[in-house]
This record gives structure tokens, C-alpha cells and sequence, in this order.
């Protein structure tokens, strides 16, 4: 198949194009600097510059292409997080771009939308498992994901087929939020509050191999997480034995709820269940948790920096 990937050069992007080229797919990948066209014709791909914004550029790129995938996302610094601004540009993306893209699908007469949302959604369940039936309560930047989570309903309200999937929390030795994670953990601090709830995680790796087999799958919104989610002391303290360094301190859940509602959202307790999707596709996760997935990404980074 023809495979349109915007947010191609990115950290879940990059390695989709790779898998995709590698499933015998031919891919376009948008690049914005000449620096990352020469990476994606490096590995076999077509590289278009071409803003999302732009509706009278990107419909004719987009022309010809079976399948549209928007890997697309402006995640703010680690440091930054917290303030709602930094999140402007993300929104933006999330919400103008991908309707932009179901537009120029709709117009190309694409079979398949994929877009990439998040599992932040979620309300806290506490130690219940989460399925796609689960209430959502998308505060603050989180109603962006909802948005084009609703632009890919309108694709299958078309007549394609419209795959949503909610990603757990990424983590990947060339992701600038894990590296921070890494150097917060060698001081003895995490990176999250609350010790006991839930966090879902998945590796850049396997949210990759997840991308290519949502090809395979019926229209519909999706969890995609590990098999085995963990406690966050559990999450800190996994990577500090792959560190070789004592357990960070976690901060206490009530920290982050003095923020509010905005806030609030970040010590959500959330245990992902990825059975319908594993069900859907066949699909499996390469690290079934942090205790594999951990060692792995530090040793990719150790080697990385040597």
C-alpha cells in the first residue's frame, strides 16, 4: 500500500517509516528541513515538504495514497510541561492539523486514517484495568487529543476505516522526555508524583510495530500499551536498578492535585489494557513491561553516548 505519514521524522515516526518500508509498504514521509529529507530517503521513503496547515499544499501530496497516518506532535520540554502555552502548538496540531489531514484523506479517497492519540484521557481508575470503554475526562491539553480523535470518526463516517490509537507514556533512548527522566532519576528525583497509582508505558519500539499493525485493524479507537503495567515507585525504581543508582524520591500524589483539574490529570492512576487491540491485530510487545523495557533503554543510551 501507499502510506502518507505526517510527523515522519519524529521519535515514534521515524521508526514507523522504517517498519512500514519493511512490511513492503511505499511510504511518503513529510520532512520539514533537508536535513530529515535526506534521513527518509536514506531508508527508502519519499520525503514531501508540505505544512499540515496548509490546505492547498497538502491535499495533492496526500492524492494517491491508500492509507493516511498522523504520527504529527510538538511535545514542550519536560521543564515545561506544566505551563498550558507550551501545549499551543501541540493543540494546534492535534486539532487543526489532523482535520486538515481527513480532509485531504476524504478528498484522496484513502481507505484508511490512523491517528495517534494518547491514554491520558482517561479518568483515574485506581488499580481497575482500563479498556476503550472506560469514561474519558480530557482536561486541559488533552481536549486537542479528543478533537482529532473526532476528525477520525468523521474519515470513517466517510466510508474508510478510522483507527485511534491511544498510546500509554512513550519511553525510548532518543526521546528528549526519557532522557530527562534518566538525568532526574541519577539526582534522586521523579519525574512523577504518587507512588502507588498506575502508569502505562509502551517503548518508542513497540508503539512503532503497533503503527503497522493498526493497518490490519477494524475502524475504532484502541489502547496500546504494554502487557503489565506498574506502580510508579515500581516505574522509578526499575530505572534506577538499570541505573545502578538508589530509588528516586517520589513526590506525594497531593502535590500535584494543589494545581486543580488542569493539573490534575498527571496523577492519574491509569492500568491499560491493550487486549482488544492484541486481539484485533495479533500484535505483541517486544518488552511486556518497564522491568525489560528499562535495562534496555538505558543500555541503548549508554551505548548511544560512548
Amino acid at each position: 500500500m501507499k502510506v502518507f505519514v505526517a510527523g515522519a521524522t519524529g521519535v515514534l515516526g521515524r521508526r514507523a517509516v522504517a517498519l512500514l518500508l519493511g512490511a513492503g509498504h511505499e511510504v511518503t514521509g513529510v520532512a520539514r528541513s533537508p536535513e530529515r529529507e535526506a534521513m527518509l530517503r536514506r531508508i527508502g521513503a519519499h520525503p514531501v515538504t508540505v505544512d499540515i496547515f496548509d490546505v492547498d499544499a497538502l491535499r495533492p501530496a496526500v492524492a494517491g495514497h491508500d492509507v493516511v497516518c498522523n504520527l504529527a506532535t510538538h511535545i514542550p520540554p519536560t521543564t515545561r510541561m506544566a505551563l498550558p502555552s507550551a501545549w499551543s502548538e501541540n493543540d494546534r496540531i492535534r486539532s487543526l492539523g489532523s482535520r486538515n489531514l481527513v480532509d485531504a484523506a476524504l478528498a484522496a479517497e484513502a481507505t484508511r486514517f490512523v491517528q495517534e492519540s494518547i491514554g491520558f484521557v482517561y479518568e483515574d481508575a485506581g488499580d481497575e484495568w482500563i479498556d476503550e470503554s472506560a469514561p474519558v475526562d480530557p482536561v486541559a491539553n488533552l481536549h486537542s487529543a479528543t478533537e482529532a480523535e473526532a476528525n477520525t470518526e468523521r474519515f470513517g463516517e466517510g466510508g474508510g476505516v478510522g483507527v485511534v490509537l491511544r498510546f500509554a507514556a512513550f519511553y525510548g533512548p532518543d526521546s528528549e522526555t526519557t532522557l530527562t527522566t534518566i538525568r532526574l532519576a541519577r539526582r534522586r528525583i521523579a519525574a512523577m508524583p504518587g507512588r502507588r497509582v498506575f502508569i502505562s508505558s509502551i517503548s518508542t519500539d513497540d508503539a512503532a510495530s503497533a503503527v503497522v499493525a493498526s493497518l490490519g485493524a477494524s475502524g475504532g479507537v484502541y489502547n496500546v500499551g504494554d502487557n503489565d503495567p506498574v506502580r510508579r515507585g515500581e516505574y522509578f525504581g526499575t530505572l534506577a536498578d538499570a541505573l545502578g543508582v538508589k530509588p528516586p524520591r517520589v513526590a506525594p500524589l497531593w502535590l500535584v492535585k494543589l494545581g486543580g483539574r488542569r493539573a490534575g490529570y498527571l496523577g492519574r492512576s491509569q492500568r491499560l489494557s491493550n487486549r482488544r487491540f492484541v486481539e484485533a491485530t495479533g500484535w505483541t510487545p517486544t518488552h511486556p513491561s518497564v522491568r525489560e523495557g528499562w535495562p534496555a533503554t538505558v543500555a541503548a543510551v549508554g551505548a548511544a553516548a560512548s
